[in-house]
């Protein structure tokens, strides 16, 4: 647990720091405050991402077969996905959607337009 704890904080880490140095050099670049700044970039990007894990979780259980496409083939192309490319898919889909919540939440915290309490 310490392990995967480690690796979600460094992935974290690397999306707010990364989003907040993106948002903060549009945000000079259009004239923008600091704290307007990067709450607009991490409501974007923790949207994206909830977005994304929302998509993840949804796809079906068919997986496509083989790299190739012929048009005159009888064949399906398609599978069934086995358990571990299920859970695999789910467990993305939480990851996208938590990263995706914590930064819209810092975003809420950095808007200075409204007041929490």
């Amino acid at each position: 647990m310490a392990a995967a704890a480690r690796r979600f904080g460094i992935l974290l880490g690397a999306l707010v720091g990364g989003t907040a140095a993106l948002a903060l050099l549009l945000g000079l670049l259009f004239g923008s405050g600091v704290s307007r700044s990067l709450s607009v970039g991490w409501y974007i990007v923790g949207s994206l991402l909830l977005i994304s894990g929302f998509f993840v979780g949804n796809r079906g259980p068919a997986r496509p077969e083989g790299e190739g496409w012929s048009t005159f083939s009888l064949r399906r192309w398609v599978r069934w996905a086995s358990p571990d490319e299920q859970r695999e898919s789910i467990s993305l889909s939480a990851v996208l959607v938590v990263l995706g919540f914590l930064l819209i939440a810092l975003g809420v915290l950095a808007d200075t337009r409204y007041k929490i309490v």
